[in-house]
């Protein structure tokens, strides 16, 4: 009998591909090579299941050219790649990788936080121009961090996890906004008060967005959001580009309205808006929260386990689309 067919869209570990081969006939992309829409259709029709990066369209147009597809699995925890109710019609399985990033990615939350509000960045970039020639007393003046008022938006895994890093490990006041209040389990365990976005964004001395990306979360924050916030705030995105109003932003941090900004994710990434880049006062780094090797493979793991078991036992270990199964 012949093995399923399941292509890999990116550069993965070694091992996993290994480890799909036992089960699959498998097309890799170690060169990771990115494709054009039709490049990337012409090949998902050729097969019966994908691991995907979270950046490979899975829409109404893909999914009416690839008819024996079954299953894409995300390798990420975001799937706005995938239209969810399109891929339900078409009867193809949604899968996505979450949990196993959770720690690490508030790790990194939690570090661009402090490299924002302490102006690493602009430190590191001012010794590195060679203009480093005398201590002075307000030197980088950042903003406090222990002690402060952090506001997390998008209350989630992640957000909960940065909450407790905050609020026990820093003394921080922590506010949060979701689409739902939190159990008061869940509040008292992370030591969070829930308030409206209005009064967060008025309050926060830092703000961290951890919001999934939806058409209804698009420019969460923008123009009129910011200037909600004060100027001595701080913004950090770890979540999705299209949270945040790029071009907003800049102006926000050119004019002073919000201190600092640090982010790990934009608007048309990997394209950063040039308004941006002409910012000192941000900083940048290129949607990397979850990357360290151990939860990267972790991820692709999930993923991997996914296709394995929708077409060994028929079922998934993480479905977004759980009805197509039934």
């Amino acid at each position: 009998m012949s093995k399923p067919k399941i292509i890999v869209t990116r550069h993965v570990y070694p091992e996993v591909l290994t480890y799909l081969a036992r089960h699959f006939e498998v097309t890799d992309n170690q060169t990771d090579q990115v494709w054009d829409l039709n490049g990337w259709t012409t090949l998902l029709g050729q097969h019966d299941g994908a691991l995907t990066m979270g950046i490979e369209p899975v829409n109404e147009q893909v999914l009416a050219a690839c008819p024996q597809l079954r299953i894409c699995a995300n390798l990420s925890v975001g799937y706005n790649n995938f239209d969810v109710p399109a891929m339900t019609r078409h009867k193809v399985v949604a899968t996505n990788a979450p949990d196993v990033l959770t720690e690490t990615t508030a790790d990194f939350g939690f570090g661009l936080l402090m490299a924002t509000a302490r102006r690493i960045t602009e430190g590191e970039n001012y010794i590195r121009r060679g203009e480093w020639n005398k201590w002075r007393l307000d030197f980088f003046c950042g903003a406090e961090v222990h002690g402060s008022t952090l506001g997390i938006i998008g209350m989630g895994r992640i957000g909960r996890a940065i909450a407790r890093r905050a609020a026990h490990g820093f003394g921080m006041q922590v506010l949060y906004h979701n689409r739902s209040r939190l159990s008061a389990e869940h509040e008292a365990e992370c030591k969070a008060r829930y308030v409206s976005k209005a009064e967060l964004l008025a309050q926060a001395d830092h703000v961290v967005l951890v919001v999934p990306y939806s058409k209804e979360a698009h420019h969460t924050i923008g123009a009129a959001e910011l200037a909600l916030m004060k100027p001595t705030a701080t913004l950090v995105n770890i979540a999705r580009g299209g949270i945040v109003d790029d071009v907003a932003l800049a102006k926000a941090l050119q004019s002073g309205q919000i201190a600092a900004a640090g982010l790990d994710v934009f608007e048309g990434e990997p394209k950063v808006h040039p308004d941006l880049l002409q910012c000192s006062n941000i900083v940048l780094t290129p949607h990397i929260a979850s990357s360290t090797r151990a939860t990267r493979l972790g991820m692709a793991m999930v993923a991997a386990n996914n296709l394995i078991a929708f077409f060994t036992e028929g079922k998934v270990l993480t479905p977004l689309n759980p009805e197509v199964l039934a």
